[in-house]
């Protein structure tokens, strides 16, 4: 019998559980995250990291839109 490992959790949903964590109540007031977000997901917060969040909350959008281009 085979023990499969869990499949590693892509960089984009890590990122997007680290913005809700870190700009959630600044930035991401008007979201509320998925459980298993996708990358559409994690694109559709980024406008809200840009505009409301500070120069950490933008650094992390373009980190979002990275890791979701390279999910694709």
């Amino acid at each position: 019998m085979m023990i499969r490992e869990p499949a590693p959790t892509p960089d984009f949903v890590i990122l997007y559980r680290l913005a809700f964590e870190k700009f959630g109540a600044a930035a991401l007031w008007s979201s509320q995250p998925v459980p298993d977000p996708t990358p559409a997901d994690a694109l559709a917060i980024t406008h809200s990291l840009r505009v409301e969040g500070n120069l950490e909350a933008r650094r992390l959008a373009e980190q979002i839109e990275q890791a979701c281009r390279a999910a694709d």
